[in-house]
């Protein structure tokens, strides 16, 4: 791939663990890389961590606030002046819009569901809104959301996560048309869709507590050809492809990171 050294990117979500495992391995390829948080304790972490490895910065931002990105967005320009990467890397759910198996649909907690549609949905939607249009100035960039396969299915007890993630799939393809219409063909907006990794959101529903794979675990990887889970490193490869001119031709796409789980019927 062509390099990616001196390219700035924006991580959002970046004191997580995706958001950290993607600003790690541009930062190694020599990427300026900005990691946003809702929390300064998150990036503090995240900036001691990395900064022996390169050029690594952060700024505490609500990415559900229109204002609090456009005020991050002001600081980047001037200081960088211009914006290459946007990866869009918060996210999460709640408790509360989850299901457990005893649980159905009309045990849902409200104010959660909601919460995780805002996050999972808006939380992407308004950093392509906002640094997307640096990018439509400049006329290059590339952005980068973080979809699911709970948008290829139904997948039980994650109802909010997997409508939020579906919006994110239609928005992405919207959006990569907007901007290759209305402003440049170098301005590219992608989607990766991560398949099932073992992380702290989901290690209680996937790990027993004696360590062996729960029941929902055994489901997952009876559909997945390559028998195993993910590991969150494979999710950089295709990251580092999309922001590189390699991918100079690809726009609106959403590509699984799943070890074939969509592609198979279970049969």
């Amino acid at each position: 791939m062509s390099k990616l050294n001196g390219k700035v990117a924006i991580v959002t979500g970046g004191g997580g663990v995706l958001g950290g495992n993607i600003s790690k391995s541009l930062v190694e390829d020599g990427v300026k890389v900005i990691v946003l948080d809702i929390r300064q304790e998150n990036i503090d972490k995240r900036v001691d961590e990395l900064k022996s490895l390169g050029d690594i910065s952060g700024y505490t931002c609500n990415v559900l606030d229109i204002e609090s990105l456009n005020g991050v967005k002001d600081k980047i320009m001037k200081k960088w002046g211009k914006i290459d990467i946007l990866v869009n890397a918060a996210g999460g759910n709640l408790p509360g819009a989850t299901l457990d198996e005893e649980q159905s649909i009309f045990d849902m907690k409200i104010s959660d569901l909601n919460r995780v549609i805002d996050l999972n949905m808006y939380g992407s939607v308004y950093p392509c809104l906002v640094f997307g249009k640096a990018m439509a100035e400049q006329e290059y960039g590339s952005i980068i959301n973080i979809s699911s396969m709970a948008t290829y299915s139904a997948i039980t007890r994650v109802p909010g996560y997997s409508m939020a993630k579906t919006a994110i799939n239609i928005f992405t393809q919207w959006m990569a048309m907007e901007m290759s219409l209305k402003y440049s063909d170098k301005i590219r907006v992608n989607a990766i869709a991560p398949g099932f990794f073992i992380g702290d959101q989901n290690r209680g529903v996937l790990i027993n507590p004696d360590g062996s794979y729960t029941g929902r675990s055994l489901r997952v990887l009876a559909h997945t050809p390559m028998k195993r889970f993910g590991d969150i490193t494979e999710l950089n490869g295709i990251v580092k492809f999309l922001c590189s001119d390699e991918a100079s031709f690809i726009t609106g796409a959403v590509i699984p990171v799943d070890g074939g789980f969509s592609s198979f019927s279970g049969v």
